[in-house]
């Protein structure tokens, strides 16, 4: 039986997809993004390793919170580094008729083998994903997270030509990410899009700082503040095209 690389669980998750959440954040992440708060994902090494059973026996303890849109979200880290144990756990979920989401930044995706098997069986017990988009240039987006960002957008693609329902979500980084031409064009990819269903802006914030100081990692973003709310409402009006 496949088991997940578990870092944490939250058992009543407002903000991490419809309703009311049961989220299980996994261990393992290739991205490197500046403002990462949560750091102590990276490694994908857990001391938790949980069975798709016992999860969702877990899980199905808060399942009376849930209501008729809550259920289960899968977050880290990147979820998709550990698709076997997604695949299974989804599945089993949807068994139970409990409805499935991911937050992932899409990292993994590539059209290659076994990869993309396992993405379109995955595909078939997901109800709903949560996107981010990091930086919609590429060489801002390696800047930002250490990798590009070309198998991110074909993934984007791909969800959108299968219909597959998401939100996407973009932080707001002073001087990174918050520059009107950036999101205008960020607004134009997402125009080429038929699966949105929502658009989150998610203001910067330094809370994860403290992380970076823990495991010894510089942290990059020293001294950005958050930005304000005006700047906020400016990039949710561009990224919603109003």
């Amino acid at each position: 039986m496949v088991k997940g690389a578990i870092h944490s669980i939250e058992t009543f998750g407002s903000v991490d997809g419809p309703g009311i959440r049961f989220i299980v954040f996994l261990k393992g992440c290739k991205l490197r993004c500046k403002y990462c708060h949560n750091a102590d994902t990276w490694d994908p090494n857990s001391e938790d390793m949980r069975t798709p059973d016992e999860l969702l026996d877990f899980a199905e303890r808060y399942r009376s919170y849930w209501g008729e849109e809550g259920g289960i979200t899968v977050s880290g880290g990147e979820p998709l580094l550990q698709i076997d144990f997604l695949i299974e756990l989804f599945k089993k979920a949807k068994e139970r008729g409990i409805n499935t989401c991911i937050d992932t930044a899409l990292q993994p995706f590539t059209r290659e083998e076994p990869f993309f098997f396992k993405f379109e069986e995955l595909m078939k017990y997901t109800d709903l994903l949560l996107v981010d988009i990091k930086h919609i240039d590429r060489d801002e987006h390696i800047e930002l997270t250490g990798l590009p960002n070309d198998n991110i957008f074909d993934g984007f693609r791909y969800l959108s030509d299968i219909s597959k329902p998401i939100w996407i979500r973009h932080v707001l980084v002073p001087g990174i990410t918050d520059d009107d031409e950036y999101l205008k064009k960020t607004r134009e990819f997402i125009e080429t899009l038929s699966n949105v269903k929502k658009i989150e802006v998610l203001p910067y914030h330094s809370m994860g700082q403290h992380k970076f100081e823990t495991l010894g990692i510089p942290y990059k973003l020293d001294g950005v503040k958050s930005p304000s709310k005006e700047r906020v409402d400016n990039a949710m009006k561009i990224l919603n095209g109003k």
